[in-house]
């Protein structure tokens, strides 16, 4: 049991997916006192009884009547909708914290709240979540996107120091160009990693994931270690013709991963071009390659 300290705040959350219990259970932890969550769906309800056993669900007015701090975690095209519902309801408390975990938005999504006294935060993780006590331990040095009025953010900062994680101030008005570049390295990551798991296993490996697992490390940690000095490969080199082979047996075997291969291996080319490792002699062809229609390259019909 977590001794209680001068300053500690009750803690509920308006939608209970997988980030707000978990975020909740780190306030916990840092002395803090989950008091209420509220989920609309059966899984929303097992997530929050899993990482905050014994904190009751109710409905979202009953949270807001219950908590000084309220985590609003629903999906980003919910939050405006439920952030006005929640003012013209009068569920908003003058000096209430308000945060939502939203990447997409600052605080100006808070307006509604604002006008009826609260105090607004952004508090975005930088992780992805399970819904499973294990997203705790995971907050544990994880960055976090803040937005906050300029009179509030030593607290904001404050409250992800407690919640274990490393705050980075995120100005309201780049928060859309921030949360672009989250789901380019995380969502797509993912996508690209399934994709080739896929092909290796059309390919007869059995364990795509053990052979993927050293190489992905190893690109991760030198592509955050040196950029695009990181860059190795075909398309860095500039073997048109290894490229134009991927692509018939990507045709053959997997036509639907051809777009992604092609719009990417563009990107590498032009990244690897600007930076002096791919020759201006060898761009042309390689470019070529990937512009090829299979009717130009192989005589087939388009």
């Amino acid at each position: 049991m977590v001794e209680e300290r001068p300053g500690r705040l009750t803690v509920g959350v308006v939608g209970a997916g997988r980030v707000g219990p978990a975020l909740a259970a780190a306030l916990g932890m840092a002395g803090h006192r989950p008091v209420a969550a509220s989920g609309v769906s059966e899984a929303s309800r097992r997530r929050a009884e899993a990482v905050l056993p014994g904190v009751p669900m109710l409905e979202p007015g009953q949270v807001m009547a219950a908590a000084d701090l309220v985590l609003l975690t629903v999906p980003d095209d919910a939050l405006p909708d439920l952030v006005r519902g929640l003012a013209e309801t009068g569920a908003v408390r003058p000096g209430q914290l308000l945060v939502h975990t939203s990447g997409r938005f600052g605080t100006a999504v808070l307006d509604p709240a604002l006008r009826a006294g609260a105090l607004p935060l952004a508090l975005h993780p930088a992780m992805t979540f399970t819904g499973t006590p294990v997203d705790v331990q995971r907050l544990a040095g994880c960055s976090f996107g803040v937005t906050a009025p300029g009179e509030l953010r030593l607290a904001a900062e404050a409250l992800v120091i407690e919640m274990g994680g490393e705050p980075e101030w995120v100005e309201e008005s780049a928060r859309p160009l921030y949360h672009a570049a989250l789901a380019i390295g995380s969502n797509h990551l993912v996508t690209l990693v399934a994709q080739a798991r896929d092909l290796l296993r059309e390919a007869g490996v059995t364990e795509p994931g053990r052979m993927l697992g050293p190489l992905l490390g190893a690109a991760l940690d030198n592509a955050l270690r040196s950029g695009d000095g990181a860059l190795t490969g075909p398309v860095a080199r500039g073997d048109a013709g290894t490229v134009a082979a991927h692509l018939r047996e990507l045709r053959a075997h997997a036509p639907e991963t051809v777009p992604s291969y092609v719009a990417m291996a563009r990107a590498t080319a032009d990244r690897a071009l600007a930076n002096g490792m791919l020759k201006a002699e060898y761009a042309e062809a390689l470019l070529g390659a990937l512009s090829d229609e299979p009717s130009q390259r192989d005589g087939g019909i388009a």
